[in-house]
């Protein structure tokens, strides 16, 4: 099955290859995506920006496409940055940037719980769109630590563990995470149409 991902960020690219794992899938490259026009992430939700997303990727590469918007719900701070977290300290994103402004908010805070959101959206090329998502609770440090992932990854400490995803080696991020246990749910969901089988599926 040929799939479109439609994202520009090589990170999420290659955690979501790692994840799904699926030889029977033809990954098309984010070259064939080149004309695509950038999408306004101005969704209220996770769920809008996802499918705004796959919606215009399975557009402009006329077959499926695949999109995630994902973020960080801080609890001390209502939910923040949430939809906005690639954007929180401003434009053009920028990781250190952000991660400062996320700890001078938490700044004193004795909550600091928090956890990370992932809806992934499957399109059709006709324009329909189904939705999974996955969760994966944990608290913000004070410090960061660790040089592995990206975005809030050296701040952000998952229930269970004591490194940040920062410090974790990729094999275990990717069981664990937001993003891991929403693909998780895409593969259950749609693990058919993946492996190529098309019959009565209710998005074409």
């Amino acid at each position: 099955m040929k799939i479109a991902l439609a994202s520009r960020n090589p990170h999420k690219l290659d955690e979501i290859r790692r994840i799904l794992n699926c030889a029977e899938m033809e990954w098309l490259e984010p070259a064939a995506l080149a004309d695509m026009p950038e999408v306004e992430e101005d969704g209220l939700t996770f769920a809008s920006n996802a499918i705004k997303k796959a919606m215009m990727a399975a557009f402009y590469a006329k077959c499926w496409a695949l999109a995630d918007d994902s973020g960080l719900e801080v609890t001390a701070l209502q939910g923040a940055p949430g939809v906005m977290s690639a954007r929180y300290a401003g434009t053009p994103r920028d990781d250190a940037a952000n991660n400062g402004k996320l700890l001078r908010e938490l700044a004193g805070a004795p909550d600091r719980t928090a956890r990370f959101c992932c809806v992934v959206a499957l399109a059709s090329p006709c324009g329909r769109a189904q939705v999974v998502e996955g969760f994966c609770p944990g608290r913000i440090i004070e410090a960061q630590r660790g040089d592995q992932g990206f975005g809030y990854d050296p701040l952000f400490v998952p229930d269970g563990h004591e490194q940040t995803f920062a410090e974790m080696d990729a094999a275990l991020k990717n069981r664990i995470s937001h993003r891991a246990r929403a693909f998780e749910q895409a593969r259950g969901k749609w693990g058919v149409l993946f492996r190529g089988d098309y019959a009565d599926w209710p998005a074409r």
